[in-house]
Order: C-alpha cells, then structure tokens, then sequence
C-alpha cells in the first residue's frame, strides 16, 4: 500500500451512523487519503468484540470506535493495545466535558440516541408526509408542511426533502414548469416557501445523465438528441424564469449547484428559522 493508505476499523455498539459521519467529515479534509473500511457494528457482547479483535489482528490498522459500554470498551482497549494498533473512542471528548459541567455520570447505554420518543415518531410522520407530497402531490395538503419547496426538475426538490424529513421536516415539494400557472395554493400559504435555483451547465449535466440512465432502461430513447429539456438556451432560460418566478413571489433562494443534500437541507432550516422569527407575534 502507498504511504496515504490506511486500513481503518470502526467499532460501534450501534448502527455506526455516528462514526461514519465523524469519518467522511474527518477524512474530507485529505486529498490523498485512501482508505480500507472495516466496519463492525451493534457489538454488545464479549463474543461479539473478540470477533472484532481476530478481524484487527488480521488486518491491523487505527481504530476508531464509538463503544459505550465501559466493560466492552475495557476489553477493546486491552485487545487494541495487544495487537499494537491506535485506537480513539470518538465520544470521549464531549462525554467528558459534558458529565464535568452537568455533574452527572453518563451511563453508557448502547444506541443511546436512537430512543424511540417523540423526536423519532415525528421524524416517521415527516417521512410519511414526504411521500404523499412529493412532485406536487396532495396540493391541498400543502398548508399542514413545515416549509415548501419549489424549482424546476432536476433541481434536488426531492432529496433534500427526504433529509429534511429525516431532521422532523415536513417538507413538500412542488415543480416550477413554464406555462403552466402555480397552483393557487401555493400563493397564500401560513408556511414558508423556498426556491432551489442551479446553475444551467450543471442542472444539464443532472439532465443528460438522467436521460443516460432511461435510455439504459429502454426508455424514451427518441429524448436523446436535441431535447429542450437539455439544450444549453432553453434550460439557460428556464433557470433564469424559475428565479424571476421565486424573486416576484418574496420566496427566498437556495443555489444547489455546489451544495451536498445537507448542505442545502441547513441552508432551507436556516431560511425557515429566519420565517418564524419574522412572523413571530410580537
């Protein structure tokens, strides 16, 4: 392997969400990194974690591991410092400095933060709520979102949506297509409306690539070659009417040309954090 390769064990009692994010976050920061994954999760008994070990022993590599159970976590350091590999308990920092300013012991209970309390069901309904209003569906149900997207196709309305259902968001999502008028309940909502806009040469590239994937399928194959949806004047246009479209109505803009799913998520959070605020009895 290269000097930049690494072979990296990530140790979770959970789902290792939380490692996984702490990683891609951690490792983004590297331009040459590459890295062998080995991902070992929902390990809660001493069998478990010795299987862990064997698995590090053959491939030795940093550890990394999000283990709260102190007994589990003993054991790992033990085996870890045995092999003769680093490893790093993620939680240990901010576990501490919270117990020393709360004045609590924390209590090591596994999948801690995937308690099924009312922050989860909200997040299920959300969901639900997600798939009935996507693509313009159940218009007359718009009132009862949390926020509405709208933008042309292609322009992230429904993935963000669905990130933005797994944050508690009721989100729905309505297409901007020229000609054809809004729905009046768009007009005059209580909730907040936000535009997604990108920049033309990507959201034609979005396009061709979509177009790649039908055809692939053995659909619309005649969709192909000199197509409005991706022609460079056409789509030029249409970006730039959807934009007129969201400034006349006062619906604030998100650019996602350059943004991941989560960064256009928190950008829409922020927007509607700011709505509330303004329309906040005084």
């Amino acid at each position: 392997m290269s000097s930049h390769s690494i072979v990296l064990h990530l140790v979770s009692d959970a789902t290792g969400q939380t490692l996984d994010s702490v990683v891609r976050a951690s490792v983004a920061q590297f331009d040459h990194a590459e890295i062998t994954y080995h991902r070992w999760n929902l390990i809660r008994t001493r069998a478990q974690l010795r299987r862990v070990l064997e698995g590090i022993e053959r491939d030795p590599g940093p550890v990394l591991s999000s283990v709260v159970d102190p007994r589990l976590l003993h054991e790992l350091t033990v085996g870890c410092a045995h092999i003769g590999v680093r490893l790093t308990n993620v939680l240990d920092p901010v576990t501490a400095v919270l117990q020393d300013e709360l004045g609590e012991k924390a209590v090591g209970r596994p999948g801690g933060q995937y308690v099924m309390d009312d922050a989860y069901f909200r997040r299920i309904d959300a969901m639900h709520f997600v798939l009935a209003h996507d693509d313009g569906q159940e218009i007359a149900g718009l009132a009862q979102a949390d926020v509405v997207l709208v933008g042309i196709s292609r322009a992230s309305k429904t993935p963000t949506s669905f990130y933005l259902a797994n944050c508690g968001v009721k989100a729905a999502n309505v297409p901007l297509i020229p000609d054809l008028p809004l729905p009046g309940e768009l007009l005059h909502l209580p909730r907040p409306v936000v535009g997604l806009t990108i920049d033309p040469d990507v959201l034609i590239s979005i396009r061709r690539h979509r177009l790649d994937i039908m055809a692939d399928r053995g659909k619309d194959l005649l969709m192909r070659r000199d197509n409005p949806y991706i022609d460079p004047e056409q789509v030029e246009e249409e970006v730039r009417w959807a934009r007129r479209l969201c400034v006349r109505h006062g619906w604030p803009l998100v650019d996602v040309s350059r943004r991941s799913i989560e960064e256009t998520s928190a950008a829409v959070m922020e927007l509607m954090a700011d709505w509330q605020e303004r329309t906040r009895a005084p």
